[in-house]
């Protein structure tokens, strides 16, 4: 690939220093971030003819331009990786970047919520962690937590009510009267037992069990020396719970301390990390996690990048990692991970020989096997989709299958803040790096016109697709323009609506010539009717037809998105609107206030007139206005 001037300018200037890089495409998108103690060797690695690698070759074919944090004083500069390190990971987090290694499925993942600064603790379901007092464990995949916290409830019967708990209830619910609940709202247990228990919960979570059944043997038998038979029988079958499911857990007794070990398989382009969690010697638990954009990548780098996205998030963190190979920011890690973990030291370990090694092979088997039920599950996925799509080939009589799919809806309110969506699935797999939004502007003080709103976005997206494909290279010789998503047709172009709006998107592709290459049909909500051109009655697929249920899902996909968009304009043009109906405030105003007040109309409108006539350009005479009318 032949280098522009502009980027070997970049390259020829890049410092010696630790930072981070930054690669955009055509249209200014962030397609990777990378880090590096030293930006002229890493960067310009890039670039090197001798570059074999698919994934770097793909990647660089899309760059036109980079920009680089320095953050360091020299390759040497410890201080300045770890900076780098953290910028990454900042960065990685809030462009999701289309060529970094990531999570698979990336959504928030949950967390085991313990709410014990309340008077009664409860136990939840949760993704985000938040300063509120509470402890959390995690994170999980939302099929283990549901299996673990229905473990916890039958031996710690925590509250799951909302009750005001003050012991003087006449009766309990349902829950006590099965065990799934101690109690405590009709003073079957006080306070300080249900605290205890929450608090022997958590202590479970961290696998220090041989405490708790210490602990409660304690408890059971005071209790039974002081005649109190009940509370000593709920204490004996809470031990016998525990140490029942202790038995059934695979004891590794590899000494030192508390250890998470990683392992990892990859094959066919598919990769899976696999965490065993070992808490004094006994396996509590593990999580197997796939990754994506892991072409031609080795398992280093897999690694490395797993343990930055997964400890980034993770409630806890084991003095101990060990994995199957040394990763290249090893000693950065560590001290990452250090300051992760208030400040206690860990160590990541590469076990050559012995126990350790033999548990992460055992670790890298279980990452094989998971990945290859993973795929057998992809491939399954695969041939259902594939079905899905016949079908529909089949009922709208298609030349092809219809791989490519962009469907579009609308979505308004008394005809403000119109937005259209556009969402693209690809062999019935939703594409969301594709997906698009277009705000409406053309109808904006006509009131609200479905017909017309559709028009002028699918006449917005099929002009793009004109221009790239008469301008491939987006105006730049030599390169390629990277949104390749405006280039691509669609096997089946599916709009919203009835016979109106199938109509509106006939007349858009004859506009631009495209009647013959692009298929399309519309789909109303009230029967679930396709329509499709040159036919007068409707398309009726099978209430639980698989081809439904892929046109159903597409078209809700679509409405999500347009609402989305649609609220968050609204809440911009109210925002504007009430600042802009004050005398003397104008665009060019209203931008430095927002601006000043971190976009806020409540911290203007709590600002004293004195802090608000601080802001370059509105003044003390201004600002008594504001606040007059705020």
């Amino acid at each position: 690939m032949e280098t522009t001037s502009y980027l070997q300018q970049i390259l020829d200037n890049l410092p010696h220093k630790p930072g981070v890089y930054i690669m955009k495409d055509t249209a200014g998108t962030i397609i990777y971030v990378g880090k590096s103690k030293d930006l002229f060797n890493r960067v310009r690695s890039y670039f090197h003819r001798g570059v074999t690698d698919e994934k770097t070759r793909r990647l660089r074919t899309h760059i036109v331009d980079i920009e680089f944090i320095v953050t360091g004083a020299g390759p040497d500069d410890e201080e300045g990786e770890l900076e780098a390190l953290r910028l990454e990971n900042t960065l990685i987090k809030r462009h999701r970047p289309h060529y970094n290694i990531a999570l698979k499925d990336d959504k928030q993942y949950p967390y085991i919520k313990v709410t014990w600064a309340a008077s009664f603790p409860t136990v939840e379901f949760t993704r985000q962690m938040v300063q509120d007092g509470s402890r959390y464990f995690g994170p999980f995949h939302a099929r283990s937590i549901r299996e673990t916290l229905d473990v916890l409830r039958r031996i710690f019967p925590y509250l799951t009510c909302d009750r005001e708990i003050t012991g003087r209830d006449a009766r309990a619910c349902l829950y006590y009267d099965i065990k799934l609940c101690s109690g405590p709202c009709i003073g079957a247990v006080t306070q300080e037992e249900y605290r205890a228990m929450i608090k022997d919960l958590m202590r479970f979570l961290e696998g220090h069990t041989d405490e708790v059944l210490r602990d409660l043997t304690r408890r059971m038998e005071a209790a039974a020396e002081a005649l109190h038979f009940e509370q000593a029988a709920r204490h004996r079958d809470r031990i016998r719970a525990i140490t029942s499911l202790i038995e059934s857990r695979k004891v590794i007794n590899v000494g030192g301390p508390d250890q998470d070990v990683i392992g990892f398989a990859s094959a066919n382009g598919d990769a899976v990390v696999q965490v065993f969690f070992i808490r004094q010697g006994k396996l509590i638990g593990r999580e197997s996690f796939a990754m994506e954009n892991v072409l031609e990548e080795d398992a280093a780098a897999v690694i490395e990048s797993f343990m930055q996205q997964f400890y980034d998030r993770a409630a806890h963190i084991p003095p101990e990692i060990m994995m199957p190979v040394r990763v290249e920011s090893q000693e950065v890690l560590e001290r990452w991970l250090r300051d992760k973990r208030g400040g206690r030291k860990v160590s990541l370990h590469v076990p050559r020989r012995g126990q350790k090694r033999e548990l992460v092979k055992m670790v890298e088997d279980n990452a094989a096997e998971a990945l290859s039920i993973l795929q057998v599950q992809w491939q399954a996925d695969t041939v259902r989709q594939e079905g899905s799509l016949r079908e529909l080939q089949e009922a709208l009589s298609l030349s092809a299958i219809p791989n490519r799919i962009e469907c579009y809806d609308i979505s308004t309110t008394q005809g403000t803040a119109i937005v259209a969506s556009r969402v693209v699935f690809v062999k019935g797999v939703p594409r969301k790096a594709e997906y698009r939004r277009f705000n409406i502007n053309s109808i904006a003080h006509e009131g609200s016109d479905d017909y017309q709103s559709m028009r002028e976005a699918l006449t917005r997206r099929f002009k793009r697709y004109i221009e790239s494909r008469d301008n491939p290279s987006g105006g730049q010789p030599g390169h390629k323009d990277a949104d390749e998503t405006w280039r691509l047709l669609p096997d089946l172009l599916l709009v919203d609506g009835g016979k109106g709006q199938l109509n509106v998107a006939v007349e858009v592709l004859a506009e631009f010539g495209l009647l013959d290459q692009v298929p399309v049909a519309s789909l109303a909500k009230q029967m679930e009717e396709l329509f499709v051109p040159g036919r007068g009655d409707s398309i009726l697929l099978p209430r639980r037809s698989a081809g439904l249920f892929l046109v159903q899902r597409i078209r809700d996909e679509a409405h999500r998105f347009a609402i989305t968009g649609h609220r968050q304009r609204r809440d911009k043009q109210g925002l504007a609107s009430r600042l802009e109906a004050i005398p003397g405030i104008g665009p060019k105003r209203r931008k430095i206030l927002l601006d000043a007040f971190d976009k806020s109309i409540e911290k203007i409108r709590a600002a004293s007139a004195e802090e608000i006539a601080a802001v370059p350009g509105i003044g003390q005479e201004l600002a008594d206005v504001i606040k007059a009318h705020l």
